[in-house]
């Protein structure tokens, strides 16, 4: 009765602990602004490209492929119960309301965010409410996510124009060449990132940003943005290397 028991037990952690499925990641990616992290991909890379080259990077950049990789990398990692404790998380009563005010702030254009940029350079925040909104930066990887998009893509357009010259580089020294451009990339999108939280979240207590920060800071939310931090430059390199073979082949 005790080894039935037993065995009964060890099924149970089996099942529970299965791979989570990977369209179960989308509502996540929502909340956590993954998906639109996979939404920017393209548009950025089209950016200075003739049609030729954007001809070169069909459909391997867009958002739904993007981010249905990236579902497939972290399956493993993730069991479903993890997966529905991030989304109840990040779609608690407290994370909506400061995801409404994130979104209200394009709702003029962005010219309100401009202005409150050019105070900021006169009258700089309290000290307090800057160390908030840089632990929130910290726990949810807002401006580390954003530079190593940046970079990424910018990684793709140098090679895109090397090939345009008949040329190429391999990913390593493709890697080694763009390095010193990333700390530039991190600081303007450090203090981009800032500027917009102090901007989005000013009529917020700084009792309630706190709470805020706490949620990327629990366990699971820490682990998946994590886990995209460090697959997001593999998914990249993965379709420049698609781009090289298919270069090859014309030549």
């Amino acid at each position: 009765m005790r080894l039935s028991l037993l065995v009964l037990l060890l099924i149970s952690n089996l099942a529970h602990a299965a791979p989570a499925r990977v369209e179960a990641f989308a509502p996540v990616f929502e909340l956590a602004g993954i998906r639109l992290l996979c939404e920017q991909s393209a548009p950025l890379l089209a950016r200075g490209l003739n049609k030729r080259q954007q001809a070169q990077l069909g459909d391997a950049f867009a958002a739904d492929a993007l981010c249905l990789d990236l579902a497939r990398q972290l399956a493993d990692t993730f069991d479903q119960a993890r997966l529905q404790q991030i989304q109840g998380v990040l779609d608690s009563p407290v994370a909506q309301r400061f995801s409404e005010a994130e979104r209200s702030v394009g709702e003029d254009g962005g010219a309100a965010l401009a202005s409150y940029r050019v105070q900021l350079a006169q009258r700089p925040p309290r000290e307090a409410r800057l160390a908030l909104v840089r632990r929130l930066d910290s726990a949810a990887h807002t401006s580390e996510l954003a530079s190593l998009l940046r970079y990424e893509v910018g990684k793709t357009q140098a090679l895109l124009a090397l090939m345009a010259r008949g040329d190429s580089l391999d990913e390593q020294t493709l890697s080694r060449q763009t390095a010193s451009q990333a700390a530039a990339l991190r600081a303007s999108s450090v203090e981009a990132v800032e500027s917009f939280m102090l901007y989005a979240y000013r009529q917020m207590p700084s009792a309630q940003l706190a709470e805020y920060a706490a949620l990327y800071e629990q366990p699971a939310v820490a682990l998946l943005l994590e886990r995209c931090v460090q697959m997001l430059p593999q998914l990249f390199a993965e379709r420049r290397a698609v781009l090289r073979k298919a270069a090859a082949k014309k030549h």
